[in-house]
């Protein structure tokens, strides 16, 4: 009886697929399907809504991506970055707009990366998106390197072997890890680790880096990855935001001024130092929302990112902290 009913059940899914291939793919309308199958156009419309329940069809919404070229200009003039991307968001939730925030950022990769980058990236919430939203590029020779490590995350949808190997896979090429968690709390042991020789050539992949693509960091707890991740309790979280810092990159935690913090309870970050980052060619910022906006100006002042991509609400507060005068402006 069980495999009759299994053997029913792989038929009924058979058929709502042909009826969603004919209707969705084929461009036909309910009355053509109903014709070709022999059903009435209510029943097609009802196994089109059956489809969709059962996970056969899946809608994606591709909306538009505005992007605000008076503040990109405001703040490329400003700040002297390379490339500044911005998303007209229109207000909507934070999620939606990280998710548009990633396809945004995967333009300005898919438009920058090269055959044979070397291309670094961290990990997180944004960059998840990012890989997300990045349409596959026949560049095989690519080669995707983690520039910090999360060998321990939790999270493992949006940790950095993860994340490396979901792009190279859009590119075909190869990835590289670092063996080992994000952060240690003590720094002997970091810096044992990191004369490991499996990490030391990673970390010398890291030098060659030509592109990355980070996250920023905020010491908000209710944002934090490293809090979500389990790096970090709410209550360390609420210390180093007391401390004076706005955000990290890389685990390099720095004030709103750019100036980069050691600060213990945070840990000791594994991975490429502030110097490499620094020495990047192109170096992607990926981060929205307002609450973001005094990490996102720390890390430009710290010079860890000479790019962004970000979204209306935090560009302007950005400007706003730093004393631009966007007041009058209506973009």
């Amino acid at each position: 009886m069980i495999a009759a009913r299994t053997s029913m059940d792989d038929q009924r899914l058979a058929l709502l697929a042909r009826v969603a291939s004919l209707y969705y793919e084929d461009g036909m309308n309910q009355n053509e399907v109903a014709a070709i199958l022999g059903y009435s156009r209510s029943h097609i419309s009802r196994m089109l809504a059956e489809a969709r329940r059962e996970g056969i069809v899946e809608i994606h919404v591709h909306h538009p991506l505005e992007r605000v070229v008076a503040l990109e200009q405001r703040l490329e003039d400003h700040f002297g970055l390379q490339e500044v991307w911005v998303l007209k968001s229109n207000g909507v939730p934070y999620s939606q707009m990280l998710r548009r925030l990633g396809a945004l950022a995967a333009g300005l990769l898919r438009q920058k990366i090269t055959p044979k980058s070397v291309l670094g990236i961290s990990w997180g919430t944004a960059l998840f998106e990012v890989s997300n939203m990045l349409a596959p590029i026949d560049y095989p020779e690519v080669k995707v390197v983690q520039l910090i490590g999360s060998a321990t995350s939790r999270d493992h949808q949006v940790d950095g072997p993860g994340l490396a190997r979901a792009f190279s896979l859009q590119f075909g090429g190869q990835y590289y890890t670092l063996p080992a968690p994000w952060l240690v709390g003590d720094k002997q042991i970091r810096d044992a680790l990191m004369k490991e020789r499996r990490m030391q050539e990673v970390l010398g992949l890291t030098k060659k880096v030509d592109i990355a693509l980070v996250g920023i960091g905020t010491v908000d707890p209710r944002l934090s990855s490293l809090v979500r991740a389990g790096y970090l309790s709410i209550k360390e979280a609420e210390q180093i935001q007391a401390l004076g810092a706005v955000g990290d990159v890389c685990g390099h935690y720095f004030d709103i001024l750019g100036n980069l913090m050691e600060i213990p309870v945070a840990g000791y970050a594994i991975g490429a130092d502030a110097e490499t980052l620094r020495k990047i060619g192109l170096s992607i910022g990926v981060a929205g929302g307002g609450v973001k906006a005094p990490g996102i100006l720390g890390a430009i002042r710290s010079q860890l990112v000479n790019s962004l991509v970000t979204d209306d609400a935090a560009a302007r507060i950005v400007l706003e902290l730093c004393g631009a005068d966007i007041a009058h402006n209506k973009d």
